[in-house]
């Protein structure tokens, strides 16, 4: 698990590699395109490397409460411990998440699309889900993308005099049509909802939507696929050996990424992952699940594992890796340039933008190092 947490990890971290800028300046070339398109968003519907960042992390919530839950009853604990722990949680996470959100803003950006924010606000859910037989964790799987969809479907479509241009950004070829429209980026039920609940916050002005098209009630879709890692997680412990880890995880990884790719096809639902849609659930769950079963092929069936140390190290400690990249990237950056000049990186040339990146990814990388060496691991 911490091999997988590391590399989703590192893949967040990796983004002051700047890819986009390597693509720019070097027009044309096939290998900088490739790097650069998976280390960013899709502009609606699709999927890159880089969007599955996020499912794999809140995936990883999920796998780890099995074990977590089996810790707190070998210890006897009592319930309304680890309920409490729980709800506590929850609440560090959705205020880390908007802490991390108003960086740079001249007031509290009460907003709840990031991550951190996303996964604290299903958490209780999830925990409770945890302590309930496997029947009623794949109900409440079902019940939720199910009910999820229809919000959307449900939904009207805007009328002919509404104006795209002002909350959209989408360009035509990419906005979705026919029944598909109703997950079109901000005019659906998630939209409609943010424009009423973000405006009760104190705010310098009215919120008209988020530019990137996120929502607050993605939670919901997120806590879905928690629930996978919470049903994936329960595997690990009760299957006994590797090879039947990896078959289970396999079969089911390739069944959810043909579901997802088939109501994409068909239109019934899109492949969104900015508003985290119930194809997107089953699409980058099944991505999760392969993901796993790869780790568990490298990790656990007695091949050499000494490479996944490095991602094991930014693993350990991901919250911190997650808070340290938002907080400190500036200060090392900036750092660098007081110290060895201005133009420290600028003798790299085109290249000055990956060797500032690799730079900052190996600071980063030995500053976790020295955490996990004297075993210093923030937990929330």
């Amino acid at each position: 698990m911490d091999a997988y947490r590391g590399f989703v990890m590192l893949l967040m971290m990796a983004e002051v590699l700047n890819l986009r800028q390597m693509k720019k300046n070097f027009p044309g070339d096939a290998f900088w395109d490739f790097l650069a398109f998976h280390q960013d968003h899709v502009a609606w519907r699709g999927c890159s490397l880089h969007d599955l960042i996020q499912p794999s992390f809140s995936f990883l919530v999920g796998v780890a409460l099995p074990f977590s839950l089996a810790s707190r009853a070998g210890r006897a604990e009592p319930l309304w411990l680890g309920w409490l722990h729980a709800i506590w949680r929850a609440f560090l996470l959705v205020a880390l998440g908007v802490f991390l959100r108003s960086m740079g803003k001249p007031q509290t950006n009460f907003t709840f699309e990031d991550t951190l924010s996303q996964i604290g606000l299903g958490y209780v859910f999830l925990y409770g889900l945890g302590r309930l037989r496997l029947r009623w964790q794949w109900g409440a799987f079902g019940l939720l993308l199910i009910g999820y969809w229809l919000a959307f479907a449900m939904y009207p479509l805007p009328g002919p005099e509404f104006d795209y241009k002002a909350v959209n950004g989408l360009a035509s070829e990419q906005r979705p049509t026919g029944f598909a429209a109703h997950w079109d980026k901000n005019t659906n039920a998630a939209w409609s909802f943010d424009v009423w609940l973000l405006n009760q916050f104190p705010r310098g002005s009215h919120y008209p939507c988020n530019r990137g098209g996120y929502a607050t009630l993605s939670f919901i879709p997120t806590l879905a696929t928690m629930i996978l890692g919470l049903l994936a997680g329960g595997w690990l412990r009760t299957l006994t050996t590797p090879r039947a880890r990896i078959a289970r995880f396999v079969a089911v990884g390739l069944a959810f990424l043909a579901s997802g790719w088939l109501l994409d096809t068909t239109g019934l639902c899109p492949n969104v992952k900015r508003i985290w849609t119930p194809a997107w659930v089953l699409f980058s769950g099944g991505w999760c699940f392969l993901l796993l079963s790869g780790f568990t092929a490298l990790l656990d069936t007695g091949l050499p594992g000494g490479w996944a140390f490095l991602l094991k190290v930014i693993g350990a400690n991901s919250i911190a890796a997650y808070v340290g990249e938002h907080l400190i990237k500036g200060f090392v950056f900036d750092s660098f340039k007081i110290h060895f000049g201005a133009n420290v990186f600028a003798q790299f040339g085109r290249y000055e933008p990956l060797a500032s990146g690799i730079t900052l990814l190996v600071v980063f990388w030995l500053i976790l190092w020295w955490m996990y060496r004297r075993k210093v691991f923030v937990r929330i």
